[in-house]
């Protein structure tokens, strides 16, 4: 059986581009990230990174994996899963663009636009809507308790009843 590597490594060397179709991995995407941090994988600072699609490209010359058709990616490390119609991952910059009805989940939170941009190393999203629309996101936010009512640490809690306490002078 012929590896994912090799597959690309002879592809790659004649065209400069590889195509996968089908719902494969894309081995590229392991590849290239495996070249481009390897010293990042070399201290444990590496994660892996799912993609899914019908058709998937990579282009080593540009180090641009592009991905089309039924988009999924999941990156458990973070908690991210999104699906799109279209997505690039810019391997030399650590970005991914979605576009296409994106839908963006992290934990219990969610987002929703026409293009989104992920930018891998700030952790951070970056949302456009279709003209005439707007971008959607629903975010969990967690109660807390009015600031009157934190408990210094080491205070006994407040006790609106207080134990009997002795008379301080004689009777």
């Amino acid at each position: 059986m012929v590896s994912v590597r090799q597959l690309f490594s002879s592809r790659l060397s004649r065209f400069g581009v590889a195509v996968i179709s089908g719902s494969a991995l894309i081995g590229a995407l392991a590849s290239t990230v495996a070249s481009n941090s390897a010293l990042a994988q070399a201290t444990g600072a590496g994660q892996a990174l799912t993609l899914r699609a019908d058709v998937q490209e990579a282009n080593s010359i540009t180090g641009v994996i592009t991905a089309r058709g039924n988009v999924q990616i999941n990156y458990p490390a973070r908690q991210i899963q999104a699906t799109s119609v279209q997505a690039q991952y810019y391997s030399r910059e650590k970005r991914i663009v979605l576009q296409g009805d994106v839908y963006v989940l992290q934990g219990a939170n969610s987002l929703r636009g026409e293009t989104i941009t992920y930018l891998i190393d700030e952790g951070r999203f970056v949302a456009l809507p279709n003209s005439g629309q707007q971008v959607e996101s629903i975010y969990v936010v967690q109660d807390n308790p009015p600031a009157d009512t934190v408990q210094p640490p080491g205070e006994p809690p407040f006790n609106p009843k207080p134990e009997f306490k002795p008379p301080i002078s004689p009777p």
